[in-house]
């Protein structure tokens, strides 16, 4: 397996832009659910980004549909994929931006921890170990506050919690699997692709379609689509070929920040001094967790 760089100046350029587009994506998610349904919403998501990147791909010359081999794969990842925004849609629809952004974003933390049994070169030194424990026990605080921090809803916590493990399981697929050596495009396309179907037939049988959308919902569904799943998620996965899979997570630290002050500022939301206590937490140990 070919061994990966370590973060450089243009990558943490890149990662930080991404991280932002990411955070405010989680005040778009939440402000567009008040005109479809969470699952409708993600299915419109991935109807609009299939037709987006199949675009892109045939005006490049860059066949839709890969190998045998990484289609399966890519197929696989899709069914993730699913997984992971069916939860983090929900989630987002049950709790706060700021609760929800604090526990999804600790994604970094359940791969690197995958990472130390998993990947080569990327094993668990004392200091990372340390900022592991540091960013698990902030997910722990998330979980179990209760009080203060407007909505805090437990179901939405998990939900939350089960999407930041299916997107590291993504992350995971695309190091030990062939789609490591595969057009990062094509492999975006399947899984948002292979998304599409499987949330289209959700969507009805978990909840409503249509909460009377208006003009700032199909806006917010379009920059989800473009924006984010479109351009973001293919540079993320371009990115995972270059840098190691840990060191591309771990700059998601920035998104929890990010997310919380928008959400506050944004949306008005509250938020206690027990979900700001375990934001530092999860932030001071990604910090440790990509420390060289």
């Amino acid at each position: 397996m070919e061994e990966k760089r370590a973060i450089d100046g243009p990558g943490a350029a890149a990662l930080s832009a991404f991280a932002l587009i990411l955070a405010f994506n989680q005040v778009v998610i939440k402000v567009t659910g008040d005109g479809f349904g969470p699952v409708f919403q993600a299915a419109l998501r991935s109807v609009g980004a299939t037709g987006v990147l199949a675009l892109w791909m045939i005006w490049r010359g860059i066949p839709l549909i890969p190998s045998r081999q990484v289609l399966l794969w890519s197929a696989a990842a899709g069914l993730l994929f699913v997984a992971e925004f069916v939860c983090l849609f929900i989630a987002l629809d049950l709790t706060t931006v700021s609760r929800a952004s604090v526990i999804f974003y600790s994604m970094p933390v359940w791969l690197a921890l995958a990472a130390h049994l998993l990947l080569p070169g990327e094993r668990l030194n004392a200091p990372r170990a340390a900022g592991l424990a540091l960013a698990m026990g902030g997910v722990a605080l998330a979980i179990l506050s209760r009080n203060g921090g407007g909505e805090a809803s437990l179901a939405g916590d998990l939900f939350a919690l089960g999407a930041a493990l299916f997107w590291g399981s993504i992350a995971l697929v695309l190091r030990l699997t062939p789609l490591a050596a595969a057009r990062p495009t094509q492999c975006l396309f399947i899984q948002v692709a292979t998304s599409v179907p499987i949330l289209l037939l959700l969507s009805p049988l978990m909840g409503d379609l249509f909460r009377a959308p208006g003009a700032l919902h199909w806006a917010g569904l379009a920059f989800q689509t473009v924006g984010v799943v479109s351009i973001g998620y293919l540079v993320w996965f371009w990115l995972l070929t270059i840098y190691r899979a840990s060191g591309v997570a771990s700059f998601s630290f920035l998104s929890p920040v990010l997310a919380v002050f928008m959400g506050w500022q944004l949306l008005g939301e509250q938020v206690s001094v027990s979900v700001w206590a375990a934001l530092a937490l999860v932030a001071a140990g990604l910090v440790l967790i990509n420390r060289k």
